[in-house]
């Protein structure tokens, strides 16, 4: 029936109960003319636009306020904004306040858009971003490779994020025979980065993967800001594992993206950058088998031409053996003869080498008589005895030794002198050194 008055004999006129789409137009019409146009001051967030150009985001205050206004600017006002709109930019909007009748919410229709200037979160991320980039944390040297055929794959995210159901969907599409183990986190809010952190040094200290995927669907500057955070940044940078970063959207870039070894737009496309596509793998492998084994084909073939070529060079093996025996005769032959005259000049050369022979031997035994004649006389004029004989004396200690020197005696001494025909002890009295001849 709708709404209206009603005419009663026992009541005056009163309102019938409202529709929920008449009272939110009702509510429409009365902002509209209570604040007409407006401009309003304040902080992009979740900034989208959708295939028909419509662009749907909220305005928030740049002092950190939880106030946040829905705005909604139509294709025909978005073409004549003159610069890309960002998360975290202040901007300046005029529009109208309204309702949205679909879920009953306070939103802005805006009709022009202008940039301020960059927002508190915007900066805060521009400034970390050169303090970062000025400890070398995003140089391209410092990048690893990935592995190219993983066998364990490790994900920091979420348990409850989609994310997680859209890198698991694709691994198990693209690569069934990997094993995943995930490493909860949280990925938003104030307890995400040491959430983050402690997840990452985890995987890092166990090493039961080959790589780390860290992943978290889309949202606003302020629903990806874990992943800003310095200290997660670093735990990356320092990750002893290559890290591939896919957080958000193609168009969101965070600090993690940047010290990751490898940034991925989506979550779906570290999956995949993680993990060749088995069957391609496949493909590949069979493609190149096949072409080893046209490789081997060839390589035999080749080789048993070059073998009928030198079998046809060689003729048959019996004649070739023929010829063979032959040149075996004639040397067997020619060695006989020559051993024939070795054996007759050998016999001849015998009695007149025997002659040699004796006649040296014969010189030998003469020549060594005479040394040994020789020898003996010399022996023989050299024998003590006779010098002894001819009035000559020699000194000896008590124990035997000669004593040739005068200086080795001293007085009180005991020695004794051997003559020819007998010995004598004496004492020392006195040791008298001559002076040195001249």
């Amino acid at each position: 029936m709708g709404f209206g008055l009603t005419e009663s004999q026992d009541a005056p006129l009163e309102r019938l109960p409202w529709s929920v789409g008449a009272l939110l137009l009702a509510c429409s019409d009365a902002l509209a003319a209570r604040f007409g146009a407006v401009t309003v001051r304040g902080e992009l967030s979740g900034f989208a636009r959708a295939p028909s150009g419509h662009c749907y985001f909220s305005l928030k205050d740049a002092g950190g306020a939880n106030a946040v206004l829905r705005c909604a600017m139509f294709r025909r006002a978005a073409v004549l904004v003159d610069f890309t709109p960002a998360d975290g930019q202040q901007v300046e909007l005029r529009g109208r306040l309204g309702v949205y009748d679909a879920r009953g919410e306070l939103q802005l229709v805006v009709e022009s858009l202008q940039r301020l200037g960059a927002g508190t979160l915007y900066e805060e991320f521009l400034r970390r971003r050169a303090r970062l980039e000025a400890q070398g944390l995003f140089d391209a040297s410092r990048k690893r490779p990935l592995p190219a055929f993983a066998r364990v794959l490790g994900v920091v995210t979420s348990l409850g994020a989609a994310a997680l159901h859209d890198v698991l969907t694709t691994l198990r599409r693209r690569a069934p025979q990997l094993r995943v183990i995930v490493y909860p986190s949280l990925v938003q809010g104030v307890d995400a980065p040491p959430s983050l952190v402690a997840a990452l040094r985890v995987a890092g200290m166990r090493r039961e993967v080959d790589a780390l995927l860290l992943v978290r669907g889309g949202g606003s500057l302020e629903d990806l800001w874990a992943f800003n955070d310095e200290r997660v940044v670093q735990a990356v940078a320092a990750s002893p594992l290559p890290v591939i970063c896919g957080v958000g959207h193609e168009t969101d870039v965070t600090l993690c993206d940047l010290a990751a070894d490898l940034r991925a737009p989506t979550p779906t496309a570290a999956a995949e950058l993680a993990a060749p596509a088995r069957d391609d793998t496949l493909r590949a492998l069979q493609s190149r088998h096949a072409a080893l084994q046209r490789v081997v084909l060839r390589t035999r073939q080749a080789a048993a031409q070059r073998l009928d070529t030198l079998a046809l060079r060689l003729g048959p093996p019996a004649r070739a053996l023929l010829g063979q025996a032959r040149a075996l005769d004639d040397a067997a032959a020619r060695l006989q003869r020559a051993l024939q005259r070795r054996h007759a000049r050998l016999a001849e050369d015998l009695p007149r080498l025997a002659a040699r022979l004796r006649q040296a031997m014969a010189m030998q035994r003469q020549e060594r008589r005479l040394r040994l004649e020789s020898a003996g006389r010399q022996l023989f004029a050299h024998d003590p005895q006779r010098v002894l004989r001819r009035g000559y004396a020699w000194i000896e200690s008590g124990d035997g030794r000669p004593i040739v020197s005068a200086l080795s005696l001293h007085a009180g001494q005991t020695v004794r002198a051997v003559w020819a025909d007998g010995r004598a002890s004496a004492e020392v009295i006195d040791v008298e050194p001559l002076p040195p001849t001249p």
